[in-house]
């Protein structure tokens, strides 16, 4: 399990307008309760921003960042990603999980055998993909993070058991 206390929560698009506002894309399950979890800092925790969501655009939103005036500033920013404290983010039912708890995760089939480690979540846009990685290999495999495939993510144990689908590992 990722022991870090900040989760990561949105990514900056780039400017959006010329008057500092910048393109917000939310991770959150419910993407404007972002604002809720501010103040918000950047992923090595030099800057922190206070976030007021002006409106919804396609693929996230038009957000006002404490500090960033200008479309300079606002572009400079393009690429960053936005963290808040875990405290400040709600308990999730026993079946959801934070990207951050599955990263690092030993991954093991249901006789036990060593697949390999999450190295990262990624999304389709319809399912979440656990992208594992192969030991004694550079290769990774997307195995898809779905009840069938996964049964079992024990955040304790620091593993997951899989049942990938046939072929997937071979």
């Amino acid at each position: 399990m990722n022991d870090d206390s900040r989760i990561c929560v949105g990514a900056i698009g780039g400017a959006f307008g010329v008057h500092g506002e910048v393109r917000l894309k939310s991770f959150t399950s419910e993407p404007e309760a972002i604002a809720d979890y501010a103040p918000l800092t950047s992923e090595d925790g030099s800057r922190s921003f206070d976030v007021q969501i002006v409106r919804e655009i396609a693929q996230g939103f038009a957000v006002r960042l404490s500090g960033v005036r200008t479309k300079e500033d606002a572009d400079a920013l393009k690429g960053v990603q936005l963290y808040a404290p875990r405290a400040r983010l709600p308990q999730l039912p026993d079946d959801e999980f934070y990207h951050a708890d599955l990263i690092g995760l030993e991954v093991r089939d249901t006789g036990g055998a060593l697949l390999g480690r999450v190295r990262a979540v990624q999304n389709n846009g319809a399912d979440d993909l656990l992208e594992v990685t192969v030991p004694g290999s550079s290769a990774t495999v997307l195995l898809p993070f779905t009840q069938a495939a996964v049964p079992t993510v024990d955040l304790t144990k620091g593993r997951i058991v899989a049942d990938p689908p046939m072929g997937l590992f071979d």
